[in-house]
């Protein structure tokens, strides 16, 4: 059985580095389809010419003025779209049906009653991450009801063991890809001042030709440095935001698990002699 588990768990790490992989490379693909076709269409500019001026009024124009910074400011936005969405299911999933403080509630008070088979039963029906780590400390605590071979003392400790134990299966599974969207808040704003400072070296190399200063040159360098600084700002506060939501509802998850585990320990202690 352990080894099954063992496979089964790399096949997952593997399926999911290999989706974390193709998530990036398709985002940087369609983040350039989007630069190139959609905001460098030839409609968008004088002339219908790409490389010409901004028609009056035309973000789209103007954000592909941002230079090649702007597929990699697109791309960091469709990664955090992408994986934000994957923790919201991934959450939603892990909490199971229905609320979980009245599930918790209707718990202890199953426990209270030592109607174990019925919080078994009620775990199945929930099917969330809490359900499957109260379901495992059930199932152990009904085994070390029948066993006579160990103390109350010792009986307290296999059970709070076996909490942590299914707890450290569940809780991996929360925060992963956490980290991802918390480097994207971090290098998204990075990204962007690069774009800030090479579009700048292009404005001020336009004004440091002799003669009259090319005028579109120095207009483009601007739009770059702006652009890709709005582009950069507005990426990473997305990423603070949705991170720290994450963080919130993962924090909130685990007191509840803590607490359920809590109120089943105590409610063993309270029934073995």
């Amino acid at each position: 059985m352990s080894k099954k588990n063992n496979k089964g768990g790399t096949l997952g790490e593997a399926l999911r580095s290999t989706f974390t992989l193709v998530a990036m490379i398709v985002s940087l693909i369609v983040a350039w389809l989007i630069y190139k076709y959609i905001f460098g269409a030839p409609i968008n500019f004088e002339g219908g010419n790409p490389e010409g001026t901004p028609l009056p009024g035309n973000y789209l124009a103007m954000v592909y003025k941002g230079g090649f910074i702007v597929p990699l400011l697109i791309t960091v936005l469709l990664i955090l779209i992408i994986f934000s969405v994957e923790r919201f299911i991934t959450i939603t999933k892990a909490k199971g049906k229905g609320r979980i403080n009245v599930f918790v509630k209707n718990l202890q008070d199953l426990l209270g009653n030592d109607k174990i088979e019925d919080a078994i039963d009620a775990c199945d029906k929930q099917k969330g991450s809490l359900a499957n780590v109260m379901k495992a400390g059930l199932v152990r605590y009904r085994t070390l009801q029948k066993d006579p071979n160990l103390v109350k003392d010792q009986k307290i400790l296999a059970l709070q063991k076996e909490f942590e134990e299914a707890t450290a299966l569940e809780l991996p599974m929360l925060s992963r890809n956490l980290v991802i969207l918390s480097t994207i808040a971090s290098i998204s704003v990075l990204i962007g001042l690069l774009g800030t400072v090479l579009g700048m070296i292009r404005a001020f190399g336009a004004l440091a030709q002799a003669g009259s200063p090319d005028a579109l040159a120095l207009a483009t360098g601007i739009s770059e440095a702006l652009i890709n600084t709005a582009f950069g700002i507005s990426g990473s506060l997305l990423g603070i935001v949705i991170y720290n939501t994450f963080s919130t509802q993962i924090d909130s998850f685990t007191y509840k698990i803590d607490e359920a585990g809590f109120s089943l320990v105590q409610s063993f202690a309270a029934s073995t002699k």
